[in-house]
């Protein structure tokens, strides 16, 4: 291998008498630069978008939550909560309830997702949005502005919101008349109308979390779930993985089981992460086409150094170590090209991250003013190993070329 490293080397930087070969491992050797940076900022400008979109659901659900494994409530006693409390990287355990609605008023009425948070989740939520004032009290309740707008609900205005399992109690009572006292239509006043993000503006109303688990039917003690944050700086996937060790030991691990915001809005994250995939494949193609242009500039390099090819031939060289220069030369291409990709995609996306330098077009339109930006380590190792992975198999072909030149017998190339 140092060989055909050296003798590759020569011919990648030494005068070619041909200049057009020149031309072609430069434009080679550009394009997988353009490819590699453009496909890297490409994928953390679109991991940007999916971070803020974490970070915009995080604000009412949090990074992970206890859930029963069958859907339906569950028993949170405190000692549960103070045990959950206790793990190492656990900032926050609160138990909350949530759960589809029927929210009525004067004009119209849609089904609604009611969720209950305990006092210190709201106060938490109002740090979140750096809001003074409470979103909701005692048993009022907070509108999406969305939803608010399209039943044309305002603060002040009251309403009636109840549990469509209470439809199903009214006609059982038909026939089991004790259960009419718990048949009341619970009321209640529009508090505040929130702007958070587009999914809970659309259909979330926010209450306290005894309101909504009287809304919801719930027992006493009994919730849907508890919404789990990590301390400062802990990361989710490592807050994630210390609650299922923990899990896993427990006598709940049978009925309970540890939902990630990933997993709670799959349609969602999934939908981003195919997005950014398919752009992968798509833009990997400028690359693809470099790399065939190197295969042309390898072959062509071949050909004019089939005297060069002869003279190692007669000095003792093999089939295998001619192939190895030109593999060893288009591997080397691909990594110097992929390196450079590398290091602008870096700093493109550094400078975007400290300065914002491409705004978004309508910045009224978006809670941003920028593109945001997110580079994730496993995206650059992806990007580099597929693109020199791709130089070296396009080298392949130009290597049998210049093998099957010097080992030839023919008497034209030898007197040549």
């Amino acid at each position: 291998m140092t060989p055909g490293l050296w003798i590759a080397q020569r011919f990648s930087f030494a005068r070619k008498r041909f200049r057009v070969i020149n031309v072609i491992s430069a434009i080679s050797l550009a394009g997988i630069v353009l490819g590699v940076s453009t496909l890297l900022v490409v994928m953390s400008v679109l991991n940007g978008f999916q971070k803020l979109a974490r970070d915009l659901f995080i604000t009412v659900d949090t990074p992970a939550q206890l859930v029963s494994r069958d859907g339906r409530a569950l028993k949170v006693p405190d000692s549960l909560l103070q045990s959950i409390r206790a793990l190492k990287g656990v900032g926050s355990a609160e138990p909350f309830a949530e759960g589809e609605a029927i929210m009525a008023g004067q004009e119209k009425s849609e089904l609604v997702m009611v969720k209950g948070l305990s006092d210190a989740a709201h106060r938490h939520l109002m740090r979140q949005t750096h809001t003074t004032r409470p979103f909701f009290s005692g048993e009022s309740i907070a509108v999406g502005e969305m939803l608010a707008y399209r039943t044309n609900i305002y603060p002040f205005r009251e309403v009636k919101i109840f549990s469509p399992e209470l439809i199903s109690l009214g006609l059982e009572s038909l026939s089991q008349p004790y259960l009419l006292p718990i048949l009341a239509i619970p009321e209640t006043t529009v508090s505040s109308v929130f702007s958070l993000q587009k999914m809970f503006d659309d259909r979330y109303v926010l209450t306290s979390v005894l309101f909504a688990q009287r809304i919801l039917l719930m027992g006493k003690g009994e919730f849907s779930g508890i919404d789990i944050r990590g301390k400062k700086g802990e990361s989710d996937d490592d807050l994630i993985l210390s609650l299922r060790n923990w899990l896993a030991n427990s006598s709940l691990k049978t009925t309970c089981r540890v939902r990630s915001l990933d997993e709670k809005y799959s349609n969602i994250f999934a939908v981003m992460q195919l997005e950014k995939w398919v752009s992968f494949s798509i833009l990997m193609l400028i690359v693809l086409v470099a790399a065939f242009s190197l295969t042309g500039a390898l072959t062509m390099t071949a050909i004019d150094k089939q005297r060069e090819l002869f003279y190692l031939r007669c000095l003792g060289m093999e089939k295998p170590q001619f192939m190895a220069i030109f593999i060893i030369q288009g591997g080397v291409t691909g990594v110097v090209g992929t390196a450079i990709g590398m290091v602008i995609a870096w700093s493109i996306c550094n400078l975007q991250e400290l300065y914002g330098i491409v705004q978004l077009p309508s910045q009224n339109a978006f809670i941003i003013k920028s593109y945001p930006v997110n580079m994730h380590p496993a995206d650059f190792i992806v990007v580099a190993v597929t693109a020199i992975l791709l130089c070296f198999a396009v080298s392949l072909y130009p290597a049998r070329k210049a093998a099957a030149i010097a080992t030839s017998r023919s008497l034209d190339l030898k007197t040549n």
